[in-house]
């Protein structure tokens, strides 16, 4: 598992790729949080395009960072997901946390 992070503006990307599970979300969280923390973004991307598979450690990044950003204004948003990842993050909820497509589609972040 890798993450390749862009910043652009007041963007920063995350590339993830590969599995996505216990072993090696704390190595990509790191990373990420890293990232926030230098360029303080207003929009957080996790591209998930080249994600091969995911347990529940993936439902706790997205989680984690929304935390992390929460009282900063930033925005996240998932982009990128196969259908069975975009199914697990529905069914847990995290449209109401983050935007999330899916082939072009996205289901927007839900109010509270």
């Amino acid at each position: 598992m890798s993450v390749r992070i862009e910043n652009k503006g007041d963007v920063v990307t995350a590339y993830l790729e590969g599995e996505l599970d216990h072993h090696n979300a704390k190595a990509i969280r790191e990373d990420v949080d890293a990232a926030l923390d230098r360029h303080s973004p207003g929009l957080l991307v996790l591209d998930f395009r080249e994600i091969t598979f995911m347990d529940s450690s993936g439902i706790g990044l997205v989680m984690g960072r929304y935390k992390k950003l929460q009282g900063t204004g930033a925005q996240i948003h998932i982009t990128g997901t196969s259908p069975p990842i975009y199914k697990v993050m529905q069914i847990a909820g995290l449209s109401k946390l983050a935007n999330i497509d899916k082939g072009g589609k996205t289901l927007e972040k839900t109010a509270e």
